[in-house]
C-alpha cells in the first residue's frame, strides 16, 4: 500500500506512518538476496523472520530462514521436530517455491571453521583444547560472530535465492554488528601477539624468546589464570596461529556483504519506549555504516473498535453506572438517570426475559438485581475501553516521538493478536499483514 493510498477506517486506529513500506516488492525481487531482521530482543524477530520466508517461498523463491533464537517454537510453527545447524526442508508450502529453516549451532559452527581451515592433525588439536572448547561455547560476541560466519557460509554456496537471518536475542541489537570487530581486536590483541610470537619466530629464536620473554610473565599468568590453564592458552594460540587471519579476512568479507545492495536490513520493534529506542539507535548505526535500511516493521500494535469513544468518557459513563444514588429504585423499578443515556433502564428489557434471582431477601424475580448487574458489567468494560484507550494513547506518543526523529523511514504494522503463532497458518497470516499492511485485514486485540 502506498502512502497515498486510505487510511484505516477510524475503527481501527492506526499510528499513521509518514512512509509505508511495501514487503512483497522487496521479497519479489530477484536482487534481494539477504534479508536480516535485527532489533531488540522480545519484538517478534523470530516470528517475523519466518513468516517473511515462508511468504517468499510461496511467492516462488527458493528460501533459507537462519534463526539463532533457541526456543523450539519456530521449529514448531513449521511442523519441524528440532533445527540444527544444518538447513531442513519446510513442507505444507503453498506455490512453487522452497522453504528451508535452521537454527545456529554457535559451538558447531566454530568447529567447521576449524575444520575448513586447518589441517586433520592441527584441527584435532585445537578442537581438543580446553580453552578453545571454552571460547567456542561461552566467549562474548562469539555467538554474533558466528551468526554472520553462517551467513557467509550459506551466501557463498549460492543454493538459495533468499536467506532471511533472525539476528541474535543480544542485550543490544547493536551486538549483531560489532562482534566481528571485537573477535577481531580479541584475536589481534596484544596478549594474544605475544602468545603466539614463538610460533611465529621458530627454531632457536622462538625458544629464546620463549625462555626469556614467556619466563617474565608466566609466573604471574599462571597466578591469574591457574597455570594449566596458561598452558592451554598458549597451545591453543600455537595451534590457531594460522587462522587468525582467516577470522579477521571474512569478518570483513560478511561485513561488506552487509553493506551490499542485495541486502536489505528490517528493524523490528513494538510501539514501547525501549524497543522504539533501541530501533532508533539501529537505523542511526546503519546509515553511519552505510548498510541498506528498507524498513520497520512494528509489532504489537493495539487498536479498538470503538475508538471514538474517549477514556475521559468512558470513565464517566462508569461512574454514572456505579453512583448508587443516581437511580432511584423504590417500588422494583428503575428511574430515568440524571444522565441522558438511559443505560439499563427498565425500558431497555425485552418483554418476557426472564430474571435471575439475585439470592437477596426482598428482591422480586423482577426486581432490580439483575439491572443492577448488567450495570456492574457495562462499568467494568468501560474501564477496561478506558485502559485499552490510555495504552493507545501511550504507543502513539511513543511512536509520535520515533517518527520524527525518523521520518524517512518506511513502516508496516501489524496488529497485536490474541496469542503466540503455533504452525504455518499462522505464519502466513503475519506474512499477509506484513505484505500489505491493509487495514481490512481483522484485528485481534488482547
Amino acid at each position: 500500500m502506498s502512502a497515498d493510498q486510505p487510511r484505516a477506517q477510524e475503527g481501527s486506529r492506526r499510528l499513521s506512518p509518514a512512509r509505508t513500506l511495501d514487503v512483497d516488492p522487496l521479497l519479489d525481487d530477484p536482487g534481494t538476496r539477504i534479508v536480516v531482521c535485527c532489533g531488540a530482543g522480545g519484538v517478534g524477530k523470530t516470528t517475523t523472520a519466518a513468516a517473511l520466508g515462508l511468504r517468499a517461498a510461496e511467492r516462488g523463491r527458493k528460501v533459507v530462514v537462519l534463526t539463532i533464537d533457541p526456543a523450539r517454537r519456530l521449529a514448531q510453527s513449521m511442523g519441524i521436530d528440532s533445527l540444527d545447524n544444518t538447513p531442513r526442508r519446510v513442507k505444507g508450502v503453498e506455490g512453487d517455491g522452497e522453504l528451508h529453516a535452521m537454527m545456529l549451532d554457535m559451538k558447531r559452527t566454530f568447529d567447521e571453521v576449524v575444520e575448513a581451515h586447518a589441517d586433520a592433525e592441527r584441527a584435532a588439536s585445537i578442537l581438543s583444547n580446553p580453552f578453545y572448547q571454552s571460547l567456542s561455547a561461552g566467549f562474548a560476541g562469539t555467538q554474533e560472530y558466528m551468526a554472520m560466519e553462517k551467513l557467509g557460509q550459506l551466501r557463498a554456496r549460492d543454493e538459495w535465492d533468499l536467506i532471511v537471518v533472525d539476528t541474535p536475542p543480544s542485550r543490544s541489537a547493536l551486538d549483531f554488528l560489532d562482534a566481528p570487530k571485537r573477535l577481531g581486536s580479541f584475536l589481534d590483541g596484544r596478549l594474544i601477539r605475544l602468545l603466539t610470537a614463538p610460533a611465529k619466530l621458530g627454531g632457536r629464536a622462538g625458544m629464546k624468546f620463549l625462555n626469556v620473554g614467556m619466563s617474565m610473565m608466566t609466573g604471574t599468568l599462571g597466578k591469574l589464570l591457574g597455570g594449566q590453564l596458561l598452558k592451554d592458552v598458549q597451545t591453543f594460540v600455537s595451534a590457531m596461529d594460522t587462522t587468525f587471519g582467516g577470522f579477521r579476512t571474512r569478518a570483513d568479507a560478511t561485513y561488506k556483504l552487509l553493506q551490499a545492495p542485495g541486502t536489505a536490513f528490517l528493524v523490528v520493534s513494538a510501539p514501547e519506549r525501549d524497543a522504539l529506542r533501541e530501533a532508533a539507535y539501529f537505523v542511526e548505526r546503519l546509515a553511519t555504516e552505510k548498510m541498506p535500511l528498507a524498513g520497520l516493521v512494528l509489532n504489537r500494535v493495539h487498536g479498538s473498535g470503538a475508538a471514538q469513544l474517549s477514556a475521559e468518557r468512558a470513565l464517566a459513563a462508569a461512574e454514572n453506572l456505579e453512583e448508587p444514588r443516581i437511580v432511584d429504585q423504590d417500588g422494583g423499578k428503575a428511574g430515568l438517570r440524571n444522565s441522558p443515556d438511559t443505560y439499563g433502564s427498565s425500558e431497555a428489557t425485552a418483554p418476557g426475559t426472564p430474571a435471575a434471582d439475585s439470592g437477596t431477601d426482598g428482591d422480586s424475580p423482577t426486581g432490580p438485581a439483575p439491572e443492577r448487574s448488567a450495570d456492574q458489567l457495562t462499568a467494568g468494560l468501560l474501564r477496561l475501553h478506558a485502559d485499552r484507550m490510555h495504552l493507545l494513547s501511550r504507543e502513539q506518543h511513543t511512536w509520535d516521538r520515533f517518527a520524527s526523529l525518523h521520518p524517512e523511514v518506511a513502516v508496516v504494522e501489524v496488529a497485536a493478536l490474541a496469542g503466540d503463532v503455533h504452525d504455518l497458518a499462522g505464519l502466513r497470516d503475519i506474512g499477509d499483514r506484513l505484505a500489505a499492511n491493509r487495514p481490512e485485514l481483522p484485528e485481534t486485540e488482547v
